[in-house]
C-alpha cells in the first residue's frame, strides 16, 4: 500500500512523492483473524466534500495538513513543476503543502467527486 504525499519545499513549490505504508500482521480485532495493519496517524477532525466534475478551486495552498480519500470521481491535481496526476476512488493523497503557491485541482470525470479529509496535526 501506498499514498502519494503533496508537499512544497522550502521556496514554496509543490512536489508529489509515492510514500509505502509498512503493513504488520496483527490480532487487531480478536476473535478475528489477523490483520496487516499500518502505524497509527493522530487526526483531529473528519469532513465530507462532495462536488459536481467541473469545479476548478485554482493554485491555492491546502487550508490544513490533511489526508483526502478519493471516494468517488476523479480528483485532478497538478503541482508546481507541472507533474499532474488523477486521482479516483481508493486513493490516499496526504496534502502538506500549507505554505507557498499550493496546487491547481479539479474534478473531472462522470458524476460528482466525493472526498473524505481527516485533518491532522501540525
Amino acid at each position: 500500500m501506498q499514498y502519494t504525499r503533496l508537499s512544497a519545499d522550502a521556496a514554496g513549490d509543490s512536489h508529489f512523492t509515492d510514500v509505502p505504508v509498512p503493513l504488520t500482521p496483527l490480532a487487531y480485532a480478536p476473535p478475528a483473524p489477523p490483520l496487516h495493519v499500518s502505524p497509527f496517524t493522530d487526526a483531529s477532525r473528519v469532513g465530507f466534500v462532495q462536488e459536481a466534475t467541473g469545479w476548478r478551486g485554482g493554485w491555492h495552498p491546502s487550508p490544513r495538513r490533511q489526508f483526502v480519500f478519493v471516494l468517488g470521481g476523479v480528483f485532478w491535481v497538478e503541482v508546481s513543476d507541472g507533474e499532474v496526476r488523477e486521482f479516483g476512488p481508493g486513493a490516499v493523497l496526504l496534502l502538506e503543502d500549507t505554505t507557498g503557491r499550493g496546487h491547481n485541482s479539479r474534478f473531472v470525470g462522470a458524476g460528482d467527486t466525493v472526498l473524505a479529509l481527516v485533518q491532522v496535526p501540525d
